[in-house]
């Protein structure tokens, strides 16, 4: 089971230790996976699901707003009607409330273990910028090394902005350019000059290296972790 059904609470069979078979299976995969130090997708989906249980729990309703980037419009609507149903049934309310408290102890254990590798990589990860960077920093090129690789992976991104309940959050957007592989002598400031010369639509990008100091999968952690450091840093830089 590689991810849990945003409705697998409400849907099919009402059971607690159905459910319980259900979560266990789930968490089991997930916890493989962190041994592995894979964490997305399954660190973000676990995070949505102890949000939702513990919102069930505290207010015994779905707030569609605290999810937004979450779940889809579709299966917000398919959990509603599915909690409307079970709401006014007494026997299935306790066995949803048996459910709830017995799975939101485990999967806060299983996201703890998560987010300490989180913590872990994201201590370990360098980030340089490269020459001198423009005024605005918003758009450029990540390079991104891997621990003990002479090849550096090239990305061009883009900072997005978007506002939620009066508050801006910022966001990145990548897309992958090239790969190429670090020769002696060569600088970073070698290859961002390269950039510039070879993709014209930036005559003068902001670039930074992100560099792994541990070893981690690149797509299942590495590219996620540095992607939010690195707006961390820029919103840094532009506060």
């Amino acid at each position: 089971m590689k991810k849990l059904d945003p409705n697998w609470l409400t849907e099919g069979l009402i059971d607690f230790e159905y459910k319980k078979y259900v979560l266990l299976a789930y968490l089991k995969n997930v916890n493989e996976e962190f041994n592995g130090r894979k964490l997305y997708p399954f660190l973000a989906d676990l995070v949505f699901h102890y949000q939702n249980l513990a919102q069930i729990r505290e207010n015994k309703k779905l707030l569609y707003d605290n999810f937004p980037q979450q779940i889809s419009h579709a299966d917000f609507q398919k959990l509603q009607i599915a909690y409307k149903r079970i709401v006014e049934d007494d026997e299935a309310m306790r066995e949803i409330e048996n459910i709830v408290q017995y799975a939101l102890p485990r999967i806060n254990h299983v996201l703890a273990n998560g987010k300490e590798i989180y913590d872990e990589i994201e201590q370990h990860l360098e980030i340089i910028p490269v020459g001198l960077l423009p005024i605005y920093s918003g758009e450029g090129y990540l390079l991104l090394n891997e621990y003990l690789m002479n090849q550096i992976i090239i990305y061009q991104y883009q900072i997005t902005i978007f506002e939620k309940i009066g508050e801006k959050y910022r966001g990145i957007n990548i897309e992958y350019i090239e790969t190429i592989r670090k020769g002696l002598g060569e600088t970073y400031e070698s290859i961002k000059l390269g950039l510039v010369r070879k993709y014209r639509k930036l005559p003068n990008p902001a670039a930074f290296v992100v560099a792994a100091k541990v070893p981690c999968p690149l797509e299942e952690s590495l590219l996620p972790i540095a992607k939010r450091v690195l707006v961390k840093y820029i919103s840094q830089l532009a506060a």
